[in-house]
């Protein structure tokens, strides 16, 4: 598959997730279903196949990057209200409201995430494109839900997951610009990606935490999460 292609595949699976909202009642315990799934495969290529690739290069700045990434996530998330991990908050002294503040921070997200995948698509970034594939799919179910709830019209609605969806291959695109003008994406991919790396360790172990209801595992929830854990396995 190609870059332009895997742009596309990124943008379309957002859209058409976050648009069945309209047309498929899902439910919370249906979401927090695909978040586990989500959550587990996103783990498992982070310690399996990204933290590998970019320690192959030893530099002890690496870790320092994961740990920025980390901690940009928890401060993305103060805004966000943790609509990554599936919340959805709608006050009731704020119905009817323009989420702008979670818009902002979901859309910062996304960006960062999509710049890694700037440039010649090799293994690593096919696995990234993947993550990120799978990860916005509940984000654009919670996101879209979040703003019907809130009041917004279907139009409008529409637009801002249509904004969403656009941040990732934005941010690819940007990447691409700072390579061809400035050179910087060769001399830094490391460490743009050890950022993404810390944002996936966050939201994905977050999301694994959740997934225990009263410290036990729900049987289902830990065949979903197993499931996804085994698909990340057959594909590095």
């Amino acid at each position: 598959m190609t870059s332009n292609l895997t742009y596309l595949f990124v943008f379309l699976t957002a859209l058409i997730s976050g648009s069945s909202v309209l047309y498929i009642k899902i439910g919370g315990k249906s979401l927090k279903l695909i978040l586990a799934f989500s959550g587990a495969y996103l783990l498992s290529i982070t310690v399996l196949h990204l933290i590998p690739e970019i320690y192959a290069q030893e530099n002890i700045k690496t870790g320092i990057f994961i740990l920025c990434g980390f901690l940009l996530q928890i401060l993305i998330e103060y805004f966000s209200e943790g609509i990554e991990h599936g919340h959805i908050h709608i006050h009731k002294d704020e119905e009817k409201t323009f989420p702008i503040a979670i818009m902002i921070a979901l859309s910062v997200h996304s960006f960062i995430e999509g710049i890694p995948l700037s440039g010649e698509l090799n293994e690593t970034k096919k696995s990234l494109a993947t993550g990120i594939v799978l990860h916005n799919i509940p984000i654009a179910i919670a996101l879209m839900s979040m703003l019907l709830q809130s009041g917004q019209k279907r139009s409008i609605a529409l637009i801002w997951l249509f904004i969403f969806a656009l941040m990732t291959p934005l941010g690819s695109l940007a990447g691409n610009l700072l390579e061809g003008n400035l050179h910087l994406i060769t001399h830094y991919s490391n460490y743009l990606m050890a950022l993404v790396v810390g944002i996936f360790l966050h939201v994905s172990t977050t999301i694994l935490f959740e997934s225990s209801e009263h410290h036990r595992f729900h049987f289902i929830k830990l065949a979903v999460i197993l499931s996804g854990m085994a698909l990340a396995l057959i594909t590095i």
